[in-house]
């Protein structure tokens, strides 16, 4: 469904103080409803966990963990996405301790740094993460108590989480209310949350209660998850877009959560969870978009899905779910048959690829924030959306767009409840970025005259020619990545040396399996001459001052952050090679 007589309808939905008041309210309302889905083997059956055990267990939990005397401390969460990790998340914050979550992919030198810097006083992890956090806390002071969420006994050094559980079990039944009469401050912090920037050092976001539970509130405003649904968690939960975004707002919202065996279950997982909703980063969807389409142009009705893609968008039939769901029944069935919603988000995305979802009956949005804002600042309503646009602000958030040029990109500031502390132990950095209360976000964006918001790049990553021209690099990357023959690329500027002034410069990694497919096998200077043409074809669609003039191979993908950035180095100007 996706019609502009929605553009003003907004969900009614309780108000929530803190994440205490969101896990007591859903267990009041909710009870025994399944809350989260999970296996107790890989590949064996979902096994279902209602509202009324979350609640307790995290009860148990915090219990214990006051009693252990981190009541006002830091402790670390380490692990693969799990119950045990949502449940020891909110035992700390409840309690009211602050949770430090870490990725998990983090090198065992960030890790250090990183535990380090957040001088914590407990850690817990999954029994995967054993090895390396052992190892990496052997020289930090003050980690006390550690605790395994997977161990089967208690060691000398580690706790059994399990055990914790049971020994909160009976210190509540003995009338021990130390966490669950625990006042909580909402402005305090509770979570403190490293950013996986792409450049420079990460830094330490300090969120409150009220930064947190006023992004689940406001939010579900805009997006609510029908019942009986859920969704299927496929991205960390150490990162604030899954957390937020679909973890508490599915306790918030009273649905489940089921965890997903990893990204190559993901099919799978959706049809045994009976999910309705998934949550991803771009990549996750394109690459699910261009197997339907191999999988469309194989069985050779790749012509047919475009005709009736077609008549779907002509005709709105993607308002009309059970008519479209039926024309489009095998690529329904293939993502379990019960998708309601596509939910993009931590990267831009191609809009063809949300609108090729919507034209077969998947409704998809996409939103824009970051972890400073907890992390939501704008999303598009689930029954009215843009795809090219991330949304409205959400409500309760002031956005405004500031220095704008002549067509209307400036950069976007935001304020608002969710707008963070500021950065731990570093007032220099909170100071460049909050002012008068307004999160300076680093992005340029505009918006369109109903007041959807569109991003057009990052402030430190623009190319800005002699004349003053703004040339955002992402908006040339993503017409290159449109191009078959194009896996990944990065666009920079370089001087020119003939005259001075900036030339935009394009560094690729080609897709070699379509090249090959397409062209046979090539030699290196044939790969260059079909990048070359894509690169041409493209700058036929920008002006001469966008054109990229000179472009290089790699042969291999570039870095990335755990959310599948490509890690930006060398700033937006670059000094010139040889190549």
């Amino acid at each position: 469904m996706n019609s502009k007589k929605y553009k003003d309808v907004l969900y009614q939905m309780r108000y929530i103080n803190d994440l205490r008041d969101m896990v007591h309210s859903s267990a009041e309302m909710y009870g025994e409803d399944t809350s989260f889905l999970v296996k107790d083997k890989p590949r064996g059956e979902y096994r279902p966990i209602t509202f009324t055990q979350l609640k307790e267990d995290i009860d148990k939990l915090g219990t214990k963990f006051v009693e252990l005397g981190l009541k006002d401390k830091k402790v670390a969460l380490i692990g693969e996405n799990s119950y045990k990790w949502v449940v020891s998340y909110l035992a700390v914050t409840n309690g009211t301790g602050v949770i430090v979550p870490l990725d998990k992919e983090l090198t065992g030198i960030e890790l250090h740094n990183l535990l380090d810097r957040a001088e914590v006083d407990a850690v817990v992890f999954s029994g995967k993460m054993k090895k390396t956090v052992m190892e990496v806390i052997d020289d930090i002071e003050g980690i006390d108590i550690k605790v395994d969420m997977d161990a089967k006994e208690d060691s000398e050094d580690i706790r059994m989480w399990d055990e914790l559980l049971e020994e909160g079990r009976v210190l509540l039944e003995a009338g021990n209310h130390d966490f669950t009469d625990a006042v909580i401050d909402r402005e305090a912090m509770c979570a403190l949350l490293f950013t996986s920037g792409t450049t420079g050092l990460s830094k330490g976001v300090m969120l409150s209660h009220k930064n947190i539970s006023a992004n689940v509130y406001n939010m579900s405003k805009y997006v609510k998850i029908r019942k009986p649904g859920g969704g299927l968690s496929v991205l960390p939960m150490h990162h604030t877009y899954e957390l937020t975004c679909h973890v508490f707002t599915a306790i918030y919202q009273g649905v489940f959560v089921a965890i997903c065996e990893g990204l190559r279950y993901i099919q799978p997982n959706l049809k045994e969870s009976g999910a309705t909703v998934m949550l991803g980063v771009p990549i996750v969807f394109e690459t699910m978009h261009k197997k339907v389409w191999k999988q469309a142009e194989a069985s050779g009705a790749a012509d047919k899905m475009k005709k009736m893609m077609a008549l779907s968008v002509r005709t709105k039939m993607f308002n009309k779910p059970k008519v479209v769901k039926k024309v489009f029944d095998k690529i329904h069935s293939s993502l379990g048959g019960n998708i309601e919603l596509f939910i993009a988000g931590g990267a831009a995305i191609n809009p063809d690829v949300i609108r090729d979802y919507e034209a077969l009956g998947i409704p998809m949005i996409q939103g824009y924030g970051m972890t400073e804002n907890a992390p939501i600042i704008a999303v598009n309503r689930d029954y009215y959306s843009k795809a090219d646009s991330v949304g409205k602000p959400m409500p309760g958030t002031e956005v405004k767009i500031i220095n704008e040029d002549e067509e209307g990109v400036g950069e976007i500031i935001c304020k608002g409840p969710s707008v963070m502390i500021g950065y731990y132990d570093n007032p220099e950095a909170t100071e460049e970025v909050l002012k008068d209360g307004w999160l300076h976000t680093g992005d340029y964006g505009r918006f369109d005259d109903e007041g959807f918001l569109y991003i057009c790049g990052r402030k430190k990553n623009v190319i800005v020619t002699k004349n003053g021209k703004n040339i955002f690099p992402e908006e040339i990357e993503a017409l290159l990545m449109e191009d078959p023959f194009i896996e990944e690329v990065l666009v920079y500027g370089t001087i020119d040396k003939r005259d001075g002034d900036v030339i935009v410069r394009a560094e690729v990694y080609p897709n070699y399996d379509n090249l090959k497919e397409q062209l046979g096998e090539i030699t290196e200077d044939g790969i260059k001459d079909a990048i070359k043409i894509s690169i041409e074809d493209v700058n036929d669609k920008m002006p001469a001052y966008k054109r990229v003039k000179r472009f290089k191979i790699r042969e291999e993908e570039f870095e990335k952050t755990t959310t599948r950035k490509i890690k930006r180095t060398g700033g937006a100007i670059r000094e010139e090679d040889d190549e």
